[in-house]
């Protein structure tokens, strides 16, 4: 029997799947290890709704629909896993009770129709798991599934471009989950829970789809949040902010950081050209920086003051194509072994961007970053407060609306000396403060300085 390409596709996709270990002495959690799976492959368990009217996933749009928020019940809290592996040719045995799994219409209404035993079944084992997969992938184009095993196979590395998918959702195991949640969890992580925030990333077609009918499902173009969200205040329009054309050549005249581009670029799918934001407009972003970054070594800065003018940036130390900052190819000087550790951390680095409600940092490396900002402490005169971005993850470093509400304190005296209520820093792999042995970020072997452009 002959495979077509698309079944090819679709396998080595399933083979580049991530699978997390569970934890020893579990207590029938979701990472809990079966006694008929002799290769120790972990079971993936997707917890039932909280309420018999509504299904086992939701998603809440708040004012926010670039934003998915996912409801879950008790079941699906069970402990996170410890390593991630890369599992090939590895499948459970067959199961003989084996649940239907299709993709639907997103139709809450539908599942009141489940019996109650498929309602209480939780667990869905490995060849559940892959069948459906198998049937979502199938339904796929080829150029879709050659964009989204490109981005699989380069961890993100490589530009990729969107992989639009109607708004259905993938019913496993008698409980339905959104297709983004279902690709995020496979191919990047294991440990995802249905109450996690995915924020689009700025350059994904999901992240300005205000009322659209189809939805980005690469795992790629999506990050989870950091920190708690607010009840009482609305999260930001993300749809309002369209994309940028490429990359143009700043002015020679302007003192820089070496700028890199290489054979790939952004995706160019369909980019809409409605701007309703005026600042973010590509005739105001060519005139005037919105930002400068300065990148640091210890207590000495490397390169000049690099201007920021696209409405997002890349700034990395490796990464095998894309467009952006490259660290890696300052003027080299003597380094001590602390920084050039560090600096092999790097990695993929971060993604900068300015979108209409603040500036936000993604971390892109296999490390934590660490970041201070004025917006994120809740007395920036008297305390520090730093915060651990884990790889991954995405947070708002500058808030834009906070730092104009902000007043000035009756004794600026900032801990760490001289105060910019407009700057942001971050550093590479290395915490600094009160719980760290550096105090200072000058003390940190690698790190950026965000000199914001919007109140000067």
């Amino acid at each position: 029997m002959f495979r077509t390409r698309r079944t090819g596709l679709v396998r080595r996709l399933w083979r580049s799947r991530l699978v997390t270990a569970g934890k020893e002495g579990g207590d029938g959690g979701p990472d809990d290890w079966s006694d008929s799976n002799p290769e120790k492959i972990p079971r993936t368990e997707y917890a039932p709704g909280n309420n018999a009217g509504s299904c086992g996933r939701r998603v809440e749009e708040r004012g926010e629909p670039g934003v998915l928020i996912e409801h879950d019940g008790p079941l699906n809290d069970g402990s996170e896993g410890r390593t991630v592996t890369c599992c090939l040719f590895k499948d459970l045995p067959r199961s003989k009770n084996r649940l239907a799994c299709r993709v639907e219409h997103r139709n809450h209404n539908n599942y009141s129709s489940l019996s109650g035993r498929e309602r209480k079944t939780g667990a869905v084992t490995e060849q559940e798991l892959k069948k459906c997969t198998y049937a979502f992938l199938k339904k796929l184009k080829d150029k879709s599934l050659d964009v989204l095993l490109e981005a699989v196979e380069s961890q993100g590395g490589m530009p990729s471009g969107c992989v639009l998918v109607s708004q259905t959702e993938v019913r496993i195991g008698g409980h339905l989950v959104s297709p983004q949640y279902l690709l995020c969890r496979l191919f990047r992580w294991p440990d995802l829970r249905l109450s996690s925030l995915l924020k689009p990333l700025c350059h994904c077609q999901s992240f300005r789809a205000e009322d659209s009918q189809t939805l980005c499902c690469n795992p790629h173009h999506y990050s989870r949040l950091c920190g708690p969200v607010k009840d009482d205040t609305p999260p930001p329009p993300y749809s309002h902010l369209s994309p940028l054309p490429e990359h143009k050549p700043l002015n020679s005249s302007l003192p820089m950081l070496p700028y890199i581009e290489t054979e790939a670029t952004r995706s160019a799918g369909g980019l809409s050209q409605d701007y309703s934001d005026a600042s973010m407009s590509p005739s105001s972003l060519a005139q005037n920086h919105w930002c400068n970054v300065a990148y640091w070594e210890l207590r000495t800065r490397v390169g000049r003051l690099y201007p920021v003018h696209d409405a997002s940036l890349s700034i990395f130390y490796d990464l095998p194509q894309g467009t952006g900052l490259c660290l890696g190819l300052l003027p080299l000087s003597p380094r001590s072994t602390s920084v050039q550790r560090t600096r092999g951390k790097i990695g993929h680095g971060i993604l900068l961007s300015k979108e209409p409600d603040g500036v936000w940092a993604y971390n892109r490396s296999q490390h934590p970053i660490f970041v201070n900002s004025p917006t994120l402490e809740h007395h920036p005169y008297l305390s520090l407060t730093v915060r651990r971005v884990m790889p991954g993850y995405s947070i708002k470093v500058f808030d834009y609306e906070k730092s104009c509400q902000m007043q000035p304190a009756s004794h600026p005296v900032h801990p760490e000396g001289p105060y910019d209520p407009n700057s942001v820093r971050i550093s590479f792999a290395k915490g600094w403060g009160p719980c760290y042995s550096r105090q200072f970020i000058t003390s940190c072997p690698c790190w950026l300085e965000i000199l914001l452009n919007n109140h000067r």
